[in-house]
């Protein structure tokens, strides 16, 4: 099974929401597990596009992976 790391800040947001329930700090902790969420995807599509065994995956990951990032059509060869 794979582990994910998190930031310090973000562990001990969820340290004090689930043990201590202090809910105040609800829309951070949200909001960090989603830019994390994000981050994870990105790189299992860039992953797919570098080790996709036909050509035809690399490029579909690869489109998917650049519209994930919001680079224009315009700027990708």
């Amino acid at each position: 099974m794979k582990q994910v790391q998190i930031s310090e800040d973000l562990f001990l947001l969820l340290i004090q929401y689930h043990i201590f329930e202090c809910c105040n700090e609800e829309e951070k902790i949200v909001n960090q597990l989603n830019e994390k969420l994000d981050r994870i995807v990105n790189r299992k599509l860039y992953t797919k596009y570098k080790t996709a065994p036909t050509e035809e995956e690399k490029e579909k990951a690869r489109q998917e992976y650049l519209d994930r990032k919001g680079i224009h059509s315009n700027f990708r060869w």
